[in-house]
């Protein structure tokens, strides 16, 4: 099971990526898919964490970059052309992460 939670976790973050670059921003991939990756960068907020890294740990309302207010500040960047690939690069992180917690079995 551990396997499979990994599989689907990491491929949510770096797989999905590539097919939403391909297939929605086909004419301007190569920018499309390095912001889409990019939005790793809100782990980050694990340094303030102690462990750092958990395994077992939920990062969704946990984490600072990964709590219930920033989700809706991601959420408001789709409703704009220009911040679009954004919001969806931080929520679709948020959903591999979501996705990590419900393998998990961990409360969100």
């Amino acid at each position: 099971m551990e396997a499979i939670r990994f599989i689907i976790h990491y491929g949510i973050h770096f797989l999905v990526p590539i097919l939403i670059a391909f297939i929605f921003y086909r004419s301007n991939w190569k920018k499309s898919l390095v912001i889409l990756i990019s939005a790793i960068i809100i782990d980050i907020d694990h340094v303030w964490a102690n462990p750092i890294f958990d395994p077992n740990r939920c990062s969704i309302n946990f984490h600072l970059l990964h709590s219930y207010p920033f989700i809706f500040i991601y959420t408001l960047l789709l409703f704009n052309n220009k911040s679009r690939i954004y919001g969806i690069a931080l929520l679709l992180h948020i959903l591999a992460d979501t996705t990590d917690c419900i393998l998990s079995k961990t409360i969100i």
